[in-house]
């Protein structure tokens, strides 16, 4: 136990108990990058992020945040106390006080925590200015022309990225987020999906981040937590999961894998980005990026086609060698999930299960993998 406790990361051995739900988890979240805890509504996602902030009294059990103990059978620390910045899926800011105002309050809090630290606590101050300044925050979010407006004055994506503001201004050591896009329209969460993208290649805290959107783990997550009627089904790096045939939720339609890659080579002529992945290479849509720029690329099994031999005479850019690792039930019977290998990195595709039984696929089989360009994000 006391490896656990000492262990860097999030120690979350709780449970708590309602009429009708239990929540009963024992997890070791890692101590960078971004953690999805990922299930449909009533799985227990908020409850295990509230308990981490110290909002559920009734929680027993432990809380552990780099060695330091927030709760146990002797401890309790409060949420204020907590060095956490909370997002949740309102912003909730003072409709009275500007933006600069709202952000400034935070600010206020953290100076009042730090002055009323009781001798042998960690120093606030000790938190890297440079990562949290006000003006950081300002421009990670891209707020800097809204500073003068009050609340009301803003739209829904606004308000959401001046709530995240608000919690980088108290300089916190971890960020939690429940669901900060689920009030949004879709436009309003394509507006702000680019800054949270932003968020995770600046920020060097650990972030929670609770969601139901397979979209928005894809696009954010390193490390993904499936949870279901309070328990946690599944817990490790994003693809690991995801590319799992059999956990008990599925993500029908968006069952897929997310790659990282490097971007190789800008085709202006066509409008296309040449992405370094899996020993090889993906042709996709030009987003703007630049040569040598980190990418991510979401591959749904849907868009994948299997071949026994590499085609010809196509209009499929990517073509790829795989090797066929095993084949599992999908949600309909007429359908089939096909795990594969891709130079190292495991793929998913969808076929029906008379195409797969018509190819002989088999596990250890080698074939060849095709995906439009059109369909890469």
């Amino acid at each position: 136990m006391r490896d656990s406790v000492s262990k860097p990361g999030i120690r979350a051995r709780l449970r708590v108990e309602w009429p009708g739900f239990t929540l009963d988890v024992d997890e070791h979240l890692p101590p960078r990058g971004v953690t999805a805890l990922f299930g449909h509504s009533g799985s227990g996602k908020t409850t295990l992020l509230r308990c981490i902030a110290g909002l559920e009294r009734k929680a027993t059990g432990q809380v552990c945040f780099n060695g330091e103990v927030w709760q146990d059978e002797r401890t309790w620390v409060p949420t204020h106390r907590r060095p956490i910045g909370y997002v949740f899926q309102e912003a909730s800011l003072f409709p009275h006080l500007t933006v600069l105002g709202n952000l400034r309050y935070g600010q206020r809090r953290t100076l009042a925590k730090a002055e009323n630290q009781r001798p042998g606590e960690n120093k606030l101050s000790e938190v890297s200015e440079d990562k949290f300044s006000l003006e950081h925050a300002i421009e990670l979010l891209g707020i800097g022309h809204l500073l003068e407006r009050r609340p009301a004055a803003l739209s829904g994506g606004e308000r959401q990225r001046v709530g995240m503001a608000r919690a980088l201004a108290v300089r916190p050591r971890l960020l939690l987020m429940d669901e900060p896009l689920a009030a949004l329209d879709l436009a309003r969460k394509q507006e702000i999906l680019p800054y949270l993208e932003r968020l995770h290649d600046h920020l060097d805290i650990p972030v929670v981040y609770v969601s139901h959107a397979p979209d928005e783990v894809a696009r954010l997550a390193d490390h993904l937590v499936v949870m279901d009627e309070g328990r946690v089904q599944a817990s490790g790096p994003l693809n690991e999961i995801l590319s799992r045939l059999d956990l008990p939720i599925r993500l029908g339609e968006d069952a897929g894998v997310v790659l990282d890659g490097q971007v190789a080579e800008r085709d202006e002529r066509w409008h296309l980005l040449r992405v370094a992945c899996c020993s090889a290479s993906l042709w996709v849509r030009d987003n703007g990026a630049a040569v040598g720029d980190h990418a991510r690329i979401r591959i749904l099994a849907r868009d994948i086609s299997i071949a026994r031999e590499p085609k010809t005479g196509t209009s499929i850019l990517n073509t790829l060698p795989a090797r066929v690792v095993s084949l599992g039930e999908d949600s309909h019977p007429a359908l089939t999930l096909v795990k594969l290998d891709v130079a190292g990195s495991p793929v998913l595709a969808r076929l029906t299960r008379r195409s797969a039984e018509e190819l002989g696929l088999t596990p250890g089989m080698d074939v060849w993998i095709q995906i439009k360009a059109v369909a890469l994000l």
